[in-house]
C-alpha cells in the first residue's frame, strides 16, 4: 500500500525530466498517487511545440499522469481553466506542487540595483503572486486537509550574489507561504516551501548553479551536494499525510548547508593549497 494511494493532485511547473517537480510527481506516482500536469504555453510559432513535448516525455507510460495542459499564470483565466479540468478529471485535490519561477536573464546578469522596474514586476507576479492566484482558484477544489507546496531557495534567506532578484521573490515567496497557510489552516490544508540545495535544471542553469555546487559540496555538513530523488522524497513528505501537523514551514534539503555560520571545511581546502 502506497502514502498516496487514492490520492490526486496537480503538479504545476514541470519542465523536463531534470524538473524538481518532475522528482517529486515522480516519487508521489510510485507511491500511488494520481497526478494532473501543466506546461509552459508554447508559442504560436512553435510548431514543434517544444514544452509540451519535453512534459510528454517525462508522463508518458504512467498511468497515473492523468492530463497535461498548458498554464500561463500571468493569466487568471488560464488558471481557472486549469482548475476546472482538475475538477473534471480528478474530482477534488488532495495536493498542489507549485514550482513555478522566472525572471528576466538580463536583469539575473546584473547586479540587483540595476534590476529594470518592468522586470522586477514581471519576476514577482510569476514567482510569487501566482502562488496566490493558483491557490485562491483552488480553494473549491482542494479537499479539506489537503497539502500545498512551493519551491523556495536559501537565496530568499541571505545574499547570494548572482541570484539578484530572484533571491528577493524567494522571500516574499516565503512569506506568501506563511500567509496561505494561515488562510487556509481552518480547513487543515497545509502551506509549505521547500528550499532545495543546487540541482541541475534548466532554472538552475540560469542561476549560475555550476559554481554553487561546488560550494556546497565542500561546505555543507554532509560534505556532499543532494541529488534529484532526495529532493522529491521531501517534497513528497510534504504533500503527504506524513506531514499533517506542519505548515508555515520552509524545509532545507541542502546537505545542511543552511546551519553553517562559517565556511567550515572549506577553509581547510583553501589553507591547503595555500
Amino acid at each position: 500500500m502506497g502514502l498516496f494511494d487514492g490520492k490526486k493532485g496537480l503538479v504545476l511547473g514541470v519542465a523536463n525530466d531534470r524538473s524538481i517537480a518532475w522528482a517529486i510527481a515522480e516519487q508521489i506516482m510510485a507511491e500511488g498517487g494520481q497526478c494532473g500536469f501543466t506546461h509552459l504555453p508554447d508559442r504560436p510559432d512553435d510548431e514543434r511545440k517544444k514544452n509540451r513535448r519535453r512534459v510528454e516525455k517525462c508522463i508518458d507510460g504512467h498511468a497515473a499522469a492523468k492530463f497535461l495542459v498548458p498554464l500561463n499564470v500571468e493569466d487568471d483565466d488560464q488558471i481557472r481553466s486549469v482548475m476546472e479540468t482538475a475538477r473534471e478529471e480528478l474530482g477534488g485535490l488532495d495536493f498542489l506542487l507549485h514550482s513555478i519561477a522566472f525572471a528576466d536573464r538580463a536583469d539575473l546578469q546584473r547586479d540587483t540595483i540595476e534590476t529594470s522596474r518592468e522586470g522586477f514586476k514581471m519576476a514577482m507576479d510569476v514567482s510569487v503572486y501566482s502562488l496566490i492566484a493558483v491557490c485562491n482558484a483552488a480553494r473549491e477544489v482542494l479537499n479539506d486537509s489537503a497539502a500545498v507546496a512551493c519551491m523556495t531557495y536559501f537565496g530568499g534567506e541571505k545574499c547570494v550574489p548572482g541570484y539578484n532578484v530572484m533571491g528577493i521573490c524567494k522571500a516574499a515567496l516565503e512569506a506568501t507561504t506563511r500567509y496561505l497557510a494561515y488562510d487556509l489552516g481552518p480547513r487543515g490544508i497545509r502551506v509549505n516551501a521547500l528550499s532545495a540545495g543546487p540541482l541541475k535544471t534548466l532554472a538552475g542553469t540560469a542561476a549560475g548553479v555550476g559554481e554553487m555546487l561546488h560550494l556546497y559540496e565542500h561546505m555543507a555538513p554532509l560534505g556532499r551536494n543532494v541529488n534529484h530523488e532526495e529532493v522529491g522524497r521531501s517534497g513528497m513528505f510534504l504533500l503527504s499525510d506524513l506531514s499533517q501537523g506542519i505548515t508555515g514551514e520552509v524545509l532545507h534539503v541542502d546537505g545542511g548547508y543552511n546551519a553553517m555560520g562559517s565556511p567550515g571545511r572549506l577553509l581547510d581546502l583553501l589553507a591547503a593549497r595555500a
